[in-house]
């Protein structure tokens, strides 16, 4: 491709003669549309960052230096430029992760995946390097919406005031922080970019204040007085940092020089840059959420290749309809619209519907208040980052028993984004919160079914869990029970539920040409737990196995076996097949299920190996 492919490590871009950066940023992304619509990923938020991406390998070598990535989908480039070109296998069971990942490359400070902690982390590294007087710099990049996250504000208020020589990379693609207004504002950054106003206040600061501390009292106090009455106050200057911005995010070099002034300054510096997210690509510039992240697509056009159903957008179409008939229906995103099916939902009811940006604390607080005034809040959050409000389901909802649904989207494997996105936590993490109701519901019928149920409750939290994609083969419902027998059998109770009962299904049938009768045992409910029913098909079978996308403590295996055992009841055997720690790896769903053994011939070669004697656990 020309400069891109002559690009093997960071060293090489810092080669390259200034002329020739803006051919590569060109080169990058045309290379970042062509893969990626051949393979899917984040798209929108790496050709905004391509400029900025490359001027901070310009600038900090991130063999040694740390760079902190905040959410971390917008790592493509960093990967490009660090020796991962081969994209062919990005998300892919073995292949490049989506997100930074520190096992894969030593260019990867630390794993990312969620958002707003990169300013605490990096402030960490900070002061490790202080304390151990090791010699090296850290940048946190953070943008495309952490900053909303409460956890930023910590870490910048912590970092502000702590002297550490830090550097802050606000990736500003839409968000309008204290913007200034008319000709001294654009004045005052123009002078906060040039290099004379920060060589002038390096020198201010290591000559003048440890000097002359009077004047400098004098000089600071007037300082402020002006800044009150003709400067536009700035958030980040009353933390404590040299603010360096707004610059265009797109012009590499003022970006590159921008950076390296803060890094020589040696204090906390923000350095604001403004991006467009999908830069260079119309499909993305003009709908940039909705090539955030993308499948595979048509490059020419931008038009998806697969436009089908998933369990979202069964749940948003859903929720709008109940809408419709109870205005006391109200619904709570946390910057997740798009990928939890509830764009309909505010286009029909703008004024019921709440997107808080990235702030799911907030958003579990928020339902909790609502509820208590008597709206019914739907608040739809993955399950990977409904972990974050854990306290507000204990603390603010739980304990005064609150009728707040959640809808868990991307519940089970996820897939292609990896251990940071999986929903494996959720089954136990839930079932702890006092008072909860858990639904798992295995097809779109029963998710209509089942979220119509949770709303209708009277009291306390419930939870609809639902899976990431399409439904199987199971297309019924048999939601108005705790648990139903779905398939009867006489030699091994197999209890399944959500989604993995297809495979459940699938693995009886495969069973039966081997002589084994399984019965096959669908849990609508997880807590709380209908035991009952499966215990009684255990009675009959005298064997149990419990396939789940779930990690192991907490799982409803776990809870079976154990009230299997608090029964009295004689087992031949009682195996789980869970995920154990619950961390795994990324790849596609199918071909992570058939690692982990959670596929109809995973789960019928355990049975058969229990049946024989051949395992013990």
């Amino acid at each position: 491709m020309g400069l891109l492919d002559n690009i093997h490590s960071p060293e090489d871009v810092r080669a390259l003669p200034p002329e020739a950066l803006d051919e590569l940023c060109q080169e990058i992304r045309e290379y970042l549309i062509s893969s990626l619509s051949r393979h899917g990923g984040h798209l929108a938020s790496n050709l905004g960052s391509v400029e900025l991406t490359v001027a901070l390998h310009r600038v900090y070598d991130t063999s040694r230096d740390r760079l902190v990535f905040d959410v971390g989908h917008q790592c493509y480039t960093h990967k490009l430029l660090t020796g991962r070109k081969d994209f062919s296998t990005l998300r892919e069971m073995g292949g490049l992760a989506g997100f930074p990942r520190p096992y894969e490359s030593v260019h990867d400070a630390f794993i990312a995946g969620h958002a707003s902690n990169s300013v605490s982390v990096a402030l960490g590294m900070a002061r490790a390097r202080t304390a151990l007087g090791a010699d090296y710099d850290v940048a946190a990049l953070i943008g495309d919406g952490a900053l909303n996250g409460g956890m930023a504000f910590e870490g910048l208020s912590d970092a502000g005031r702590s002297g550490e020589p830090l550097v802050i990379i606000l990736n500003d693609n839409g968000m309008s922080i204290n913007e200034g207004v008319g000709g001294l504002a654009s004045m005052l950054s123009r002078m906060r970019t040039r290099v004379e106003y920060i060589r002038f206040k390096k020198w201010y600061r290591t000559t003048i204040i440890p000097r002359i501390p009077v004047i400098s009292s004098l000089l600071s106090g007037m300082k402020r007085w002006l800044k009150e009455r003709i400067i536009p106050e700035n958030i980040f200057d009353d933390f404590g940092y040299e603010y360096i911005g707004p610059i265009d995010g797109h012009n590499i070099r003022k970006v590159e020089n921008a950076i390296r002034w803060a890094k020589e300054y040696r204090a906390p510096v923000l350095v604001h840059v403004i991006t467009k997210k999908g830069k260079g690509y119309p499909p993305a510039e003009k709908a940039p959420e909705a090539f955030h992240g993308v499948g595979a697509f048509d490059a020419k056009s931008g038009i998806p290749r697969y436009t089908g159903e998933d369990f979202s957008s069964v749940f948003g179409r859903a929720l709008t309809e109940i809408a419709g008939q109870d205005k006391t229906v109200v619904a709570i995103t946390a910057a997740m619209k798009e990928g939890t099916g509830l764009i309909g939902f505010q286009e029909a009811y703008p004024d019921r519907f709440f997107d808080v940006g990235i702030a799911e604390e907030h958003a579990a607080a928020m339902a909790a208040g609502m509820a208590s005034q008597g709206l019914k809040p739907v608040f739809a959050v993955y399950s990977t980052f409904l972990q974050r409000g854990y306290d507000m389901l204990i603390h603010d909802v739980a304990l005064m028993g609150l009728h707040v649904v959640f809808g868990v989207d991307r519940a089970g494997i996820v897939g292609k984004d990896g251990e940071t996105h999986q929903g494996l936590f959720d089954v136990a993490y839930l079932a702890t919160v006092p008072g909860m109701k858990i639904y798992a519901p295995a097809s779109f019928r029963e998710l209509r079914s089942m979220l119509k149920k949770a709303l209708a409750e009277d009291t306390g939290p419930v939870a609809v869990r639902y899976p990431r994609g399409g439904e199987g083969a199971f297309k019924g419902d048999t939601s108005d029970r705790p648990a139903a027998v779905v398939r009867p059998g006489s030699g091994v109770t197999i209890a399944a539920y959500g989604v993995e009962l297809n495979e459940v299904l699938a693995a009886a049938k495969l069973l039966a040409r081997q002589n084994v009768s399984a019965e096959v045992v669908k849990l609508n409910v997880l807590s709380p737990l209908d035991a009952d029913t499966v215990l009684a098909s255990v009675k009959k079978t005298g064997a149990l196995v419990v396939p789940e996308e779930a990690c192991r403590e907490g799982s409803v295996g776990e809870r079976l076996l154990a009230a299997a055992a608090e029964s009295g009841l004689p087992l031949r055997y009682g195996k789980r097949l869970d995920l154990a720690d619950g961390i795994l790896e990324h790849g596609s769903p199918d071909a992570l299920r058939r690692k982990k053994g959670l596929d109809a011939g995973g789960i019928a070669d355990a049975v058969l190996e229990m049946e024989h004697g051949k395992d013990t656990a």
